[in-house]
């Protein structure tokens, strides 16, 4: 897909975010994410040893925060002027299962393009598509007595 000017704008504002908040080991992405009526919420990784929340969750959280739940487009870019990078196998499966038609902002500097997130993740395991309408039976007791 071809970048708009307001993907470019996305990515403006990821970086602003990288350069202004990233500068400890704790905080080494930025990302940001436009909603559908076009409001930008961003967030930054929280890096700990156990593991912790990337900043395309931290940003989807932020969104949450007010009521948001329809997203269009997500970019991550790296502190240190790392630029664009794209998203981890655990965030494209939590994209693609909360918002199945994101756009995701990819690729080097000079070639940026703009990805429908089940492209980054191909024959994928859709959370929604293996969940049960209705609980399932318990197993019945052994009868007895016969």
């Amino acid at each position: 897909m071809t970048m708009r000017e307001t993907d470019r704008a996305l990515v403006q504002a990821a970086t602003a975010v990288a350069k202004l908040r990233c500068r400890s080991e704790n905080h080494t992405v930025a990302a940001a994410v436009r909603s559908a009526d076009g409001r930008v919420f961003s967030g930054v990784n929280v890096y700990h040893f156990t593991g912790g929340p990337c900043a395309e969750v931290v940003a989807i959280g932020a969104a949450a925060t007010q009521g948001v739940t329809e997203l269009e487009t997500i970019v991550a870019v790296g502190d240190r002027g790392r630029g664009v990078i794209p998203p981890c196998g655990r965030c494209r499966q939590v994209l693609r299962d909360y918002f199945p038609d994101l756009r995701v902002i990819v690729g080097p500097p000079d070639a940026l393009r703009v990805v429908p997130v089940g492209e980054l993740l191909p024959d994928t395991y859709v959370w929604a598509d293996h969940q049960l309408d209705a609980p399932v039976d318990p197993v019945p007791a052994p009868r007895t007595g016969d």
